[in-house]
């Protein structure tokens, strides 16, 4: 349990939420990130009627993790999740130690192959997918791109002319550099030719800047307005950045591609549970299947473990691990 401070210390300070956020943005964490630590703090608080943080300790996230995978159910990973945001507030905004964290009850991780598309199945959805959406599916496919990298890809990262794409800040953190398929050369070239004039309307209209990362934008403060820091996949509509505060065209909203994916998947009258992750799946089963050396598609899918990969070995196998049914042999 942790001494508290006193609420008069406390009143004197911003909001632990506030206080949250910016310690959070000054590590450079996504929007993403942000939004869910924020979440899941709120809920520890509310569950444990609003008591601060200070005033409790290792037995009341026990608690609150416990009644996750008990009433709730979580998965492992969102309570993993909800462990991480806890261990943040106390660890990075409030500077405690908190003790050990012990007897809670631990949502299980089941062991599952990934759901992986035949490529008849890949170009049946993809048929159903049109303008934008055909684009950002296909480089999700053809490209190995995670559903947020894709999004947020900017169009300086895009080279015609050595036929790849750079993926800044990948999951852990990392950039990589992945193929860009031959067949989306022409059409993506086009696309960027209309993203571009909107571009130069929105310059016209007196906006047209962009989000930057890394507060590159003191450091280059009119980067935001160049070309090249432009999405490669815009939003229809300008938004209120809630971090700056301004008016600006943020990338397409990761639920527009899901919710259009998901209707191809529909529309294909494809019985398995397909999402946009199941491009990269299918991506990574067909490299294989093609014969590439598994440690190259480790390095497109950006695997920091080789075991990862590995699971996609375990998909190409026939069921019942290659033997041949004694059906068959009747």
């Amino acid at each position: 349990m942790f001494q508290s401070n006193g609420t008069t210390r406390r009143s004197q300070q911003p909001k632990l939420l506030e206080q949250v956020r910016e310690a959070i943005r000054a590590r450079h964490y996504s929007l993403r990130t942000e939004e869910a630590y924020v979440q899941w703090i709120r809920r520890f608080i509310l569950f444990h009627d609003r008591r601060h943080p200070l005033e409790m300790g290792a037995q009341e996230v026990q608690q609150f993790l416990t009644d996750l995978a008990v009433t709730h159910r979580v998965a492992a990973a969102t309570q993993n999740q909800a462990l991480s945001a806890i261990l943040f507030v106390y660890k990075v905004v409030l500077h405690q130690d908190i003790d050990r964290i012990e007897d809670v009850v631990r949502a299980k991780k089941p062991k599952k192959l990934p759901v992986v598309l035949t490529r008849d199945e890949v170009k049946a959805v993809l048929q159903h997918c049109t303008g934008s959406t055909w684009l950002m599916a296909s480089l999700l496919y053809g490209a190995g791109l995670r559903l947020m990298e894709c999004l947020c890809l900017r169009v300086k990262d895009v080279d015609f002319a050595s036929h790849q794409i750079t993926i800044r800040d990948g999951k852990g953190g990392h950039d990589r550099i992945t193929m860009l398929p031959d067949s989306v050369q022409a059409p993506l070239q086009r696309h960027m030719q209309d993203v571009k004039q909107l571009h130069e309307r929105d310059r016209e209209a007196g906006f047209g800047s962009v989000y930057l990362p890394y507060a590159l934008e003191r450091k280059y403060p009119n980067a935001s307005w160049d070309w090249g820091w432009q999405y490669v996949f815009p939003a229809a509509n300008r938004a209120i950045d809630p971090r700056t505060g301004s008016e600006q065209r943020h990338h397409v909203a990761p639920l527009v591609l899901q919710r259009a994916v998901k209707a191809a998947v529909q529309r294909a009258g494809l019985p398995k549970a397909a999402s946009c992750h199941t491009f990269r799946h299918a991506f990574a089963t067909h490299l294989l299947e093609q014969g590439a050396d598994i440690r190259t598609v480790q390095e497109l899918l950006g695997h920091k473990d080789l075991k990862t990969t590995m699971i996609y070995t375990h998909v190409l196998q026939r069921g019942g691990r290659g033997a041949r049914s004694p059906l068959d042999g009747l």
